[in-house]
């Protein structure tokens, strides 16, 4: 193939190139295959995608690591006599012979309303008194709210899933395999989860006595993770990865997306003489059934590369829905706003609308500090779930197929696959054969001025915070002296690589800032994380005073502490942008 002349032709080639073929292809043998990890159906699926990586001549690893999971296995809710069908989640604790019998008491919940409160405790700030007895509710058995009934003492739990359909997930909050410092926080208690008319009636046995049975299997497993590499002029590469293991069939989550990083291997590969950087596709074991155990492994064992060399990471789940045709709530990281607005923009003709990314899916890199974009992408247009009756999930192009048996071929739909492939290969070109990486981190300056100034608001004087405003005030006139020599357009190729090189440390600085609270090889637990989550407590210091709590100064010591780190940070990355900028505005100046 002749190869693209320039930055514009060769983004052009690539769409180009576009089509669904060999991805459909893998949709139909998925389609037989229940890729439960650890099974051999799994292994038959990475072996396929190595099958096929092979076909077209593209390199790559297949890493064969021993994963921690829990396989789900068989549930039931005895009640007057009578068996309710009911599924474990993953991490729930078995029950012993003859199940766990006690008095049934029901706790409402409030409904989620869209992926930003899929994951959250949805409680009020009392509840009854829980002890010993099971628990029932409303949602999904998310560890927020497994956690929430641990701590009030609940001795079992039951939720009540939206639909006709129950769905499985995963209840633990520990983030990847677990360490001897987190094995303390797997589940305690054995949980299930019940379909909403199953749900509906139990609720009139609250008071009564209930036996509830949970068998799980829990272990290490050995699992396959395959790692496509396609070779640009530099050793800098971007990291484009999603999970293929799968709950039943799993097409639309996440065999679609599975289907679409085979595409995007074989457009690169066809045209990796042209590309200035690298690019590494990786599909994930362990994800549904580990807590994102096979994305979480690889960030422990190429932390340093990753640190190093990785300029971007994209995350592909559950792209290419039936009817899933709008972009109403797309992640990404501030930093690349203009870039993925612009490739949606001018993929498809849509306008994109943000969501800030969650502490979900494989976004298993904050900590490291990768500057990532997108997940989920494309949506069914809300009017139109709203017609069909369709309540929030956390995949399937919105569709209530998700986790469930129902998620089959039905759910993928081609032209849909297409036009989201799209929209990744525009994103991705533009990242890898950039003259400079197209991050604007005044954007997310400005998105952490706003949380930094609702900090300061809810301190209400108690707690200083100052200097964090100071030194975030300072790295914004850095940058905004920075980006206004870079729009010149007159870098030269040694400037233009200080400017990448910087970029990259202000993506180690900034996304451990914004997204994370522990050590930067450390994983954050799976539950929601308010921004800038070392100042989050900041918002429990109102309470304590009105209270009277002994407990104010010993918090306010701590959020001083946090504080310090956080301005410490900005500072160090308003240097780096100073450090770079001066020779560059004194040889703008010269010329």
């Amino acid at each position: 193939m002749t190869l693209a002349a320039g930055p514009e032709a060769l983004e052009a080639d690539l769409l180009g190139a576009v089509s669904f073929d060999a991805g459909w292809t893998l949709l139909e043998r998925f389609s037989t295959l229940v890729r439960e990890s650890g099974s051999a159906d799994e292994h038959a699926a990475a072996e396929y995608i190595a099958a096929e990586l092979s076909r077209m001549g593209v390199p790559f690893e297949m890493h064969e690591p021993d994963l921690y999971l829990s396989l789900p296995r068989e549930s039931s809710v005895e009640w007057r006599g009578g068996t309710i069908r009911a599924k474990p989640p993953s991490f729930a604790v078995p029950t012993p012979d003859g199940g766990l019998e006690a008095e049934l008491v029901y706790v409402p919940a409030a409904a989620a309303t869209g992926q930003r409160d899929l994951f959250a405790k949805r409680l009020g700030d009392d509840l009854p008194d829980i002890a010993g007895k099971i628990v029932l509710s409303e949602g999904y058995a998310m560890p927020g709210m497994v956690s929430a009934f641990e701590e009030a003492g609940a001795a079992g739990q039951i939720f009540i899933n939206p639909g006709k359909n129950i769905h499985w997930g995963i209840c633990t909050p520990i983030w990847g395999t677990p360490t001897t410092r987190s094995l303390s926080s797997k589940p305690s208690t054995p949980v299930a989860a019940v379909n909403n008319p199953d749900g509906e009636r139990l609720k009139a046995g609250v008071g009564e006595r209930v036996r509830l049975e949970v068998r799980t299997e829990e272990g290490w497993l050995p699992c396959k993770l395959p790692v496509a590499h396609i070779a640009g002029a530099s050793d800098e590469f971007m990291l484009v990865h999603g999970h293929y293991d799968s709950w039943d069939v799993g097409i639309g989550d996440n065999a679609v997306g599975d289907a679409t990083l085979l595409e995007l291997a074989r457009i690169f590969h066809e045209q990796a003489g042209g590309l200035k950087r690298s690019l590494r596709i990786a599909w994930w074991p362990a994800h549904s059934t580990g807590r994102y155990g096979g994305s979480t492994w690889y960030a422990d064992t190429h932390a340093l590369e990753l640190r190093k060399r990785c300029v971007g990471a994209i995350n592909i789940d559950s792209p290419g829905c039936w009817h899933a045709t709008e972009y109403d709530d797309v992640m990404w990281m501030a930093e690349a706003g203009p870039l993925c607005a612009r490739a949606i923009a001018d993929t498809t003709g849509k306008t994109a609308k943000r969501l800030r990314p969650l502490r979900a899916g494989d976004y298993s890199f904050n900590q490291i500090g990768l500057t990532s974009f997108y997940m989920l992408l494309s949506n069914i247009p809300a009017d139109e779930r709203e017609a069909l009756g369709f309540y929030p999930t956390g995949g399937c192009g919105g569709n209530i197929a998700w986790h469930t048996e129902d998620d089959v071929m039905d759910v993928a739909e081609r032209a849909n696959l297409e036009r989201d492939l799209s929209v990744y290969v525009a994103s991705i070109v533009r990242v890898l054969n950039a003259r400079v990486l197209p991050y604007d981190f005044r954007e997310t300056v400005a998105e952490l001025v706003g949380f930094v100034d609702g900090y300061v608001e809810a301190a209400e004087g108690r707690l200083d915070l100052s200097a964090v405003r100071s030194e975030l005030d300072g790295l914004a006139d850095a940058l905004g002296t920075l980006y206004s020599v870079i729009a010149r357009g007159d870098l030269d190729g040694a400037e233009a690589d200080a400017v990448n090189e910087l970029f990259l440390e202000l993506s180690r600085i900034l996304v451990p800032v914004g997204y994370a609270e522990g050590g930067r090889f450390e994983h954050d637990p799976a539950l929601p994380r308010t921004p800038i989550p070392r100042l989050a407590r900041v918002g429990e210091l109102a309470g304590l005073a009105e209270a009277g709590s002994e407990l104010l100064p010993f918090l306010l010591n701590e959020l001083r502490r946090d504080a310090n780190h956080v301005a410490n940070a900005f500072f160090e990355a308003a240097r780096a942008v100073r450090r770079v900028e001066a020779p560059l505005t004194a040889s703008a100046s010269a010329g």
